[in-house]
């Protein structure tokens, strides 16, 4: 009899041994199966990321295309003979802009087109507000508005700072002014690197969502179409200064708005000046 309850037991041992066992194995199955859809769909999450990437990337590249393109052939219209580019009114009010332009800049202006250039940065500066942390430059009408990082962000974030929306909705009314402008929204870093485990992954991360941020704002706060729109990131690659000094890495720590006119928009500005 005894040894009947011996068997008994440890078959019944054997029995519960094997449905733990069995227990475990189908856990673990649903933990792989588990793992297996999420890599499945991480994978295609970052198909369908790259794919968006490559479509700005393309995007980017037009626009920089356009860029060159309308430079050279705004410079071939600059080197037509005066009275046939502009008109005495606007020759007229370009020469009372600048008067008030600094003298130092106005002496390595040597053509027309240095003058223009010259003429329509300063109405932009009225515009847009005198500022130390803006600079405002133009090349054959092509406007580059560099504004630097702490007037719209603070440290390693990509919220706006809501004390820039003055600035941000005059630079959308320039864009509104002609529905055929393109405005780029380029983000730049400095090169420090971000601690492991932050929400901002990198500077390529931070650069983007800062372009983007702006891009937003110009769009759904201050009604720019966003066919004109485009936001690009650039991380810490195009350098203006040392990044090696606080200084240096301050000045990286920029966005520049490129804004694409036309030629004859951009006489208009000193035609109605």
């Amino acid at each position: 009899m005894k040894k009947i309850l011996l068997f008994a037991g440890v078959g019944l041992l054997l029995s519960l041994s094997s449905c733990v066992s069995k227990k475990k194995y189908v856990a673990l199955e649903d933990r792989y199966e588990t793992s297996q859809n999420e890599l499945y769909k991480r994978n295609a999450e970052n198909e369908e990321y790259k794919s968006k990437l490559d479509q700005i990337q393309s995007q980017v590249d037009n626009y920089y295309a356009k860029i060159n393109a309308l430079k050279d052939d705004n410079a071939r219209k600059f080197d037509v003979e005066n009275g046939t580019v502009i008109s005495n009114k606007i020759r007229e009010n370009m020469r009372e802009t600048l008067k008030n332009v600094d003298p130092s800049e106005l002496a390595n202006a040597k053509s027309l087109k240095d003058s223009m250039d010259l003429a329509i940065s300063y109405k932009l500066r009225q515009t847009l507000g005198e500022d130390d942390d803006i600079d405002i430059s133009v090349d054959r009408t092509v406007v580059e508005i560099t504004i630097s990082d702490k007037l719209l962000f603070k440290s390693s974030s990509y919220r706006v700072n809501p004390e820039s929306n003055d600035l941000l909705e005059r630079i959308a009314e320039v864009a509104k002014s002609e529905p055929a402008m393109e405005v780029l929204v380029e983000g730049h870093t400095d090169s420090r690197s971000f601690v492991e485990g932050s929400y901002i992954e990198d500077n390529w991360d931070l650069s983007t969502r800062r372009a983007a941020a702006v891009v937003r704002i110009l769009q759904d706060k201050f009604g720019v179409d966003g066919k004109q729109l485009i936001a690009s990131g650039r991380s810490s690659y195009i350098p203006v200064a040392d990044n090696e000094t606080k200084e240096g890495q301050q000045k990286n720590r920029r966005t520049r708005i490129i804004i694409l006119p036309n030629l004859d928009k951009f006489l208009a500005m000193l035609e109605n000046a």
